[in-house]
């Protein structure tokens, strides 16, 4: 576990992730996910999509939008500019039959996981990459201690994702996906 740590800690490197929505789901590939969330495959021009982000940070066809991406033991939805893959409709529908870690690092207030199995929130408030909690224990606590100050590596180790590469969270995705327009903030 070590060595996958110092391993999972140099693929993704020194990424910018401040702002980035990121949830990482064991054991389906991205057309799963894609079905799972009921969302399409989309053609967007990054820089008018960013651009109509600093317009209006929530508007449905900015925080629908995520790239979704294939890694070794799942696949990650990403979004440099929001929270998107952590909304909880989101989370649930992607952890039906397994977990999903997701996070969004705030900038103003920091790191904010969470933990969903079985389209169920099992733990949140976390703060992935913040050292050990005198609460976690056995696999938790070793995980908290090996990726402390590394919270994306922390969120892809914490359900066994081995990416080869930073490209899941710096791009490009295998694909971009847009949301149907929904309440996402409700389970289930």
């Amino acid at each position: 576990m070590a060595r996958e740590s110092r391993r999972l800690i140099a693929t993704l490197g020194d990424l910018d992730i401040d702002g980035l929505g990121i949830a990482c789901v064991a054991g389906i590939d991205a057309a799963e996910a894609v079905r799972r969330l009921d969302a399409e495959a989309v053609d967007i021009d990054l820089d008018r999509l960013m651009a109509m982000y600093w317009e209006n940070p929530i508007r449905d066809d900015t925080i629908l939008t995520m790239g979704v991406t294939d890694v070794p033991g799942g696949c990650v939805l990403a979004q440099p500019w929001g929270y998107g893959p952590q909304m909880p409709g989101v989370t649930s529908a992607l952890s039906m039959g397994t977990t999903c870690y997701a996070m969004y690092v705030n900038p103003k207030s920091g790191n904010q996981g969470k933990i969903c199995r079985d389209g169920d929130l099992v733990a949140w408030d976390l703060h992935p990459g913040g050292g050990p909690d005198e609460h976690e224990r056995g696999r938790d606590a070793l995980l908290a201690q090996l990726y402390e100050d590394h919270a994306l590596a922390y969120c892809f180790a914490y359900v066994g994702l081995r990416p080869i590469d930073g490209r899941a969270v710096s791009g490009p995705p295998d694909s971009w996906i847009r949301l149907p327009t929904r309440d996402y903030w409700t389970w289930r």
